[in-house]
């Protein structure tokens, strides 16, 4: 398929700016795929399609404060500094991304906090925005790792065009988040509360949690018309053997496996093993799906709405079947759905 297949009108009200006012009492979409039909629920009637020895895949990454605003030595210049990943724990450098970028060069130096008690020293250039900066301070690594969380912002996507909220520190993080390293919510987790998750596991459904540490690659535009020419930033993922035990078990009694996510679904079809069973994975992947693709483990999926071109919705329409996907964003848009990270989301079946 080409990019050109993925590109519809998304009216820009339709972009969710703040989360549901409950968690589960979104609106859902129901997609059945054998039957072709669409219903419309609210989120927390998911737990009426799973039962007794059915997995939820679970993607337990953390979002960390990500988002922060430094001023450039002399001029003063409010320069907004985006953390992307931890390249050397001991000398305290990341990859980070600048804007403006124009004005930050290899020697620049960075000021953080009303009383400049945080340094960055740019040290490489990595790409037009990207850059290398090696942080000076004095205290042990966990006092930093505090600092950078003290200084830091909740990340919330740049279409949000409003101040970040105490709220969406708590907000846009789903309510099972573990490990720390991502720079973006896996959004489709978003949608469940505690009370759902309990009841889902009083009904007799299990969880298999993942890691995979999103990043900002997820979202890059795709330019290439050719999608087999796009590729897919690298996401750190762990599997560990509970999780493939869980899976593995459930597949091997018939049981419906739902991942919940793109993000799980891209770390669990990034383990698979030849005898189409979830292997454990320690390390990064690239993994890149669109139609047509062979899904090997999952039987359901729970995602939110995505903006037009997007890698995520490739992926929808591979799993989806692209026909029945494209009926569905017409009834979404139609009916007032709202798209992206804080908006609705769509249970396939």
């Amino acid at each position: 398929m080409k990019l050109s297949h993925f590109q519809f009108n998304l009216p820009t009200e339709l972009l969710a700016e703040f989360p549901a006012e409950n968690r589960d009492e979104s609106r859902l979409m129901v997609i059945d795929r054998k039957k072709g039909t669409i219903e419309h629920k609210t989120f927390k009637d998911v737990i009426d399609y799973f039962g007794d020895g059915d997995v939820m895949v679970l993607n337990n990454t953390k979002v960390f404060p990500a988002r922060m605003f430094g001023n450039k030595e002399k001029t003063g210049a409010r320069i907004e500094v985006f953390l992307l990943r931890e390249l050397n724990a001991e000398q305290r450098l990341w990859d980070v991304l600048v804007d403006p970028a124009r004005k930050i060069r290899i020697g620049n130096k960075l000021y953080f906090g009303d009383d400049d008690s945080l340094v960055a020293e740019v040290i490489d250039n990595t790409t037009s925005r990207g850059r290398t900066l090696r942080f000076l301070y004095d205290g042990s690594y966990d006092e930093f790792r505090r600092k950078l969380t003290e200084l830091g912002e909740t990340p919330i996507p740049k279409y949000i065009n409003r101040e970040v909220t105490e709220e969406d520190a708590e907000r846009y993080q789903t309510i099972y988040a573990k490990e720390e390293g991502a720079v973006a919510a896996p959004t489709a987790g978003l949608h469940f509360s505690k009370h759902l998750l309990k009841r889902l596991e009083i009904k007799g459904v299990d969880f298999a949690e993942v890691t995979l540490h999103v990043g900002l690659g997820t979202f890059n535009p795709v330019e290439v018309e050719d999608l087999s020419k796009h590729k897919m930033d690298s996401e750190e993922l762990k599997i560990t053997q509970k999780a493939c035990d869980i899976v593995n078990n459930a597949k091997a009694k018939k049981k419906k496996i739902c991942v919940v996510g793109t993000t799980s679904m891209r770390a669990i079809e990034s383990a698979v093993s030849s005898q189409r069973t979830l292997n454990t994975f320690d390390g990064w992947t690239n993994k890149f799906i669109f139609p047509p693709y062979d899904f090997s483990i999952a039987d359901a999926m729970i995602t939110n709405f995505h903006t037009p071109k997007s890698t995520l919705l490739m992926m929808v329409s591979a799993f989806c079947g692209h026909d029945l996907m494209r009926k569905a964003y017409d009834e979404a848009i139609k009916e007032g759905y709202k798209f992206y990270s804080y908006g609705d989301a769509m249970l396939i079946i």
